[in-house]
């Protein structure tokens, strides 16, 4: 199986809006609400293409997820109830949300990964990340891919546990290690 990152294109736009209905579906099945019906949106996948930071996470060829990875920050993150591991640039990783068809076969992790190697080619110094006090996979996915909950912030108005990751090019040997 072949996964890997492209920079998102307009003309898969229904593709990128489905797979995020669907991770708002999921989000329900799994009893919390933490993208509203308006967000994110057709606009906000627009933008992301705008300023070249929506992905498709390909599997095989085919899309199989979408996230946006933003090297310009995050000005959420700069009110922080904890402390952020560096203070380097950093890349973040927004709206990551996966295919019905693909659940099930560690992609979120493979996200991460490719995310990872992303900013190690930009030279960014950590990958943060965000999420809600209910999306407990979420959480479990971050901890498992080396990300460190670092404290709460708010986003759009609503407090999230906030993660960081420094160890990038350790996490990246070790993968090369395992394969």
């Amino acid at each position: 199986m072949e996964i890997q990152l492209e920079t998102a294109k307009a003309e898969h736009l229904e593709q990128y809006e489905e797979i995020l209905r669907a991770g708002r579906r999921f989000q329900q099945e799994q009893g919390f609400i933490q993208w509203t019906e308006n967000y994110p949106n057709r606009d906000t996948i627009l933008e992301d293409i705008r300023f070249q930071r929506g992905y498709a996470l390909l599997v095989d060829g085919a899309i199989a997820g979408y996230l946006c990875i933003d090297f310009a920050g995050e000005p959420a993150y700069e009110n922080i109830d904890g402390a952020w591991r560096t203070a380097g640039p950093y890349a973040v990783v927004h709206r990551l949300a996966l295919s019905s068809d693909f659940r099930g076969r560690g992609l979120g992790d493979a996200a991460f990964r490719l995310a990872g190697e992303l900013c190690l080619a930009r030279e960014s110094c950590s990958l943060r990340a965000d999420t809600g006090f209910d999306n407990r996979r979420m959480q479990h996915i971050l901890v498992k891919n080396g990300f460190e909950k670092c404290g709460v912030i708010s986003y759009q108005g609503s407090p999230r546990l906030a993660y960081e990751k420094t160890d990038l090019a350790d996490s990246m040997q070790k993968q090369i290690a395992l394969e």
